[in-house]
């Protein structure tokens, strides 16, 4: 995988939002593997560095959620990168805050950075979902997500969790998504969930303890049916 796009909005007012959680990701990236400044490219800001002795791309979209596909379609082309050696970083209201998913293809369940890539690329790229909760009713989800962090949930779970995804992407990157899953979850461990989900159903166990057992929700494990690049 060579690319990793993280999704977000553009500007100092959304910087903190939940929706942007992914620019977050690949801030935290870059620094921790020393990738040289963000510089204005396809539609987006983008940064070349190495990460795991590889050359690696990290993009931020700039043409805000609606149409972050524009940005990652150009430099796909421009690189020559399919859509399976893609890496998406975004937020997730349908996990609770805090967890962590790893799976290539699928919808996009609603979220427009995604339906906005899989409209110009295809579905067959790979997500990293970070879980953010959900408001608990539809016509909030919107608000909520254009909302900030609380400064309690930065410091409880958000920085230990993106410190965790930098020092450990490069396993995803080369090709060991199982492993990545194991290394964020030994690192960091989510608050505590309510007792059931955010629509009244249980949280999957997807610890790393809870990893090879059979009751673990197919959710928490990569689809070897899927077309995407592991290499």
């Amino acid at each position: 995988m060579r690319l990793v796009v993280g999704l977000g909005n553009p500007g100092a007012r959304y910087a903190r939002n939940r929706h942007n959680i992914g620019f977050m990701a690949v801030d935290a990236i870059a620094r921790r593997h020393g990738f040289p400044g963000f510089r204005s490219r396809f539609k987006g800001e983008l940064a070349e560095g190495q990460l795991g002795g590889e050359r690696r791309l990290l993009l931020k979209p700039q043409t805000f959620m609606n149409v972050s596909g524009e940005a990652v379609a150009e430099a796909s082309r421009f690189f020559k990168i399919p859509p399976a050696e893609i890496v998406v970083i975004h937020d997730e209201i349908d996990l609770r805050p805090g967890k962590l998913r790893v799976k290539c293809g699928g919808g996009h369940a609603g979220h427009n950075g995604l339906r906005s890539i899989d409209a110009l690329l295809g579905p067959d790229f790979w997500r990293v979902r970070i879980g953010v909760g959900h408001p608990g009713i539809k016509e909030l989800v919107e608000p909520y997500v254009l909302q900030n962090f609380p400064s309690e949930e930065v410091s409880l779970w958000i920085v230990p969790l993106l410190e965790a995804v930098a020092e450990t992407i490069g396993l995803l990157l080369s090709g060991a998504p199982d492993a990545f899953m194991r290394e964020v979850a030994r690192r960091f461990t989510p608050p505590a969930p309510s007792p059931a989900g955010a629509f009244g159903r249980p949280e999957p166990d997807c610890s790393s303890a809870a990893w090879d057992s059979p009751a673990v929700s197919s959710d928490c494990r990569m689809s070897a049916s899927r077309p995407c690049s592991t290499r």
